[in-house]
């Protein structure tokens, strides 16, 4: 048993900053930098020390405390090879696939393109969780601004493949519109239903929608199920290619 801990707490006005800490080495990792006072607040809250920064991708709201935290701790900023000119006081650039440590916490990195073309999550197996940044939301995916539907659904069936009982955690508190959206699109999906009413419940409490189980994920989010025949069927493309289902989803989702 893992004795990692995660914080995830509210920045911005839709973000989420995490503190992922090994109290055996001292290690703390922001995942993201979305803005530096809940980030320095959660860190006073937990008694821990900031050691590391994991950047998914170079959007402002992911990065914009990067400088500001590095000052203030001494930070090392991990982020995608790819997108290492856009990424503040960036130390270490890591690209898909490779597996490397923060502080003696292992993690690996996916390639998840599509949102930005060098956006990564990071799968830290020990605490059996993934942080996807913008590439996977609850019910959703990330707006493709710099890649395609092909390379979002590529990047989706990576995300697929981690085990069932991995914890979810992303960007933004996205789920509500999309749960309205996923029942739309996919009116006979039970699981779904069980979810959209579960979103309901949390957020009439005041409380967030994630993290989430990956193994929910794959049964109701028609973004990860583009290959599906019942969701194919629901949106009259039986037998087209996933990845123009795919398509057609971000495309409803856009206008929703």
């Amino acid at each position: 048993m893992s004795d990692i801990q995660i914080r995830q707490f509210a920045c911005r006005s839709d973000n989420f900053g995490v503190l992922v800490h090994d109290p055996a080495s001292g290690t703390t990792i922001s995942i993201d930098a979305p803005d530096e006072a809940p980030i320095v607040a959660a860190l006073k809250a937990e008694g821990w020390r900031l050691t590391h920064i994991l950047t998914t991708h170079h959007h402002g709201d992911h990065v914009e405390a990067n400088l500001a935290l590095k000052t203030a701790y001494g930070v090392e900023i991990v982020g995608p090879q790819k997108e290492r000119a856009q990424i503040p006081g960036i130390d270490r650039a890591v690209a898909g696939g490779d597996a490397f440590e923060m502080g003696g916490i292992a993690v690996e990195a996916i390639d998840t393109p599509g949102h930005t073309l060098g956006e990564l999550s990071y799968h830290l197996p020990a605490a059996k969780a993934v942080f996807a940044g913008d590439a996977l939301f609850s019910l959703g995916c990330g707006r493709l601004f710099e890649g395609d539907a092909a390379m979002m659904w590529a990047s989706l069936q990576r995300l697929r493949m981690l085990p069932d009982d991995t914890m979810l955690y992303c960007g933004h508190e996205y789920t509500t519109t999309n749960a309205r959206f996923s029942i739309d699109v996919d009116p006979g999906n039970t699981a779904l239903r069980n979810r959209v009413e579960e979103v309901e419940r949390l957020r009439i409490a005041g409380r967030p929608t994630l993290p989430v189980l990956l193994g929910t994920e794959k049964h109701t989010n028609p973004f990860l199920r583009a290959d599906n025949p019942d969701l194919m069927a629901a949106l009259g493309m039986s037998g087209a290619e996933p990845a123009d289902v795919f398509a057609t989803l971000r495309e409803k989702r856009n206008s929703y």
